[in-house]
């Protein structure tokens, strides 16, 4: 026979499980779920006293003084809305393979009532084949979070697709760096560090650093001006593209105004122009206004600066 002092555990996990505003379990069905557990006869006052338990351990749980039904935890470590957000916003991630992906939905839904579960599970049933095959993401994040922190230089193997869409090392001889910071752009993670041999930033993509290892060597101090450049770096960094950053000026087209907002924020410097259209005034690479150029290609063009618009114009010629 199980000992008494389990019922409050057995208890717990009955209402975070199969209980939530939606299913109320009456006393009588609780009483029953714990008798069959345990293989005890408990009697109404040891139920309540065991609810009453839980509430003074922090646990929220609703009565029949509540709601008129019975018992349902109330008070979760995370709303279902948090949670359904936080699943569906792993499930679209590319950069966490699909394994990855399932353990941590499944980790989360278990914060959840086995009905609100149930919601998620019928929502989401296309897969997302855009996942990455990377299976060291989690681990990169940690050996790189810990460098930053320690300030140490990493050393690591960086990976890139070849002709045949193979992962393979984009050169023989391992990186080291001056782990700065993670970020997160366009959907993906990214390591923002620096190098004694350049003078400015670099990025390298965390799911495709392989074998990172801290070494005992320092990393220089960043001075505060240095901080806000890195900032300004990824911030200007469009699509993540390399080299200087330049001022880009767009003539688009009213209608993709929420998808410029959404890529640079409500931050984005505009000018009104003729009607239909706007201004709008970014920093970035010459390769970065190239490409966000050709992603709206029938709602924006490049005004300034000269040398990219005529470059521009030659990709166009050369697809024509």
């Amino acid at each position: 026979m199980a000992e008494k002092k389990q019922i409050a555990f057995a208890l717990l996990k009955i209402l975070q499980e199969e209980t939530d505003e939606n299913h109320i379990m009456p006393a009588g069905v609780l009483m029953d779920k714990l008798n069959r557990q345990l293989n005890l006869d408990i009697e109404r006052r040891t139920l309540y006293a065991n609810i009453e338990l839980l509430r003074q351990a922090g646990y929220e749980v609703s009565d029949y003084a509540d709601n008129r039904k019975g018992y349902y935890l109330a008070g979760r470590q995370f709303e279902k809305g948090e949670v359904l957000l936080l699943c569906n916003a792993i499930h679209a991630s590319h950069f966490i393979d699909q394994k990855q992906s399932s353990e941590l939905i499944e980790k989360l839904l278990k914060t959840l009532s086995v009905h609100q579960q149930k919601e998620f599970r019928e929502s989401v049933y296309m897969p997302n084949r855009l996942k990455t095959d990377s299976k060291s993401l989690f681990y990169n994040i940690e050996i790189i979070s810990e460098a930053i922190r320690d300030r140490k230089k990493l050393q690591f193997t960086y990976m890139h697709y070849n002709s045949r869409k193979k992962l393979t090392p984009k050169r023989a001889e391992p990186y080291i760096v001056e782990p700065r910071y993670i970020v997160y752009q366009d959907s993906r993670p990214y390591l923002i560090c620096t190098n004694p041999h350049y003078s400015n930033f670099i990025h390298y993509r965390i799911d495709k650093i392989r074998n990172p290892l801290i070494l005992e060597e320092q990393v220089r101090s960043l001075t505060r001006a240095g901080e806000t450049e890195a900032y300004r770096y990824a911030e200007n960094k469009l699509f993540m593209f390399a080299g200087d950053v330049i001022p880009v000026t767009y003539k688009c087209q009213d209608r993709i105004m929420d998808q410029m907002i959404d890529i640079f924020g409500t931050s984005l410097k505009v000018q009104q122009g003729e009607d239909g259209y706007f201004f709008a005034h970014i920093r970035t690479t010459e390769n970065g206004a190239l490409f966000l150029a050709q992603q709206f290609l029938d709602a924006i063009e490049i005004v300034d600066p000269e040398n990219v618009k005529e470059k521009m114009k030659e990709r166009l010629r050369a697809i024509q």
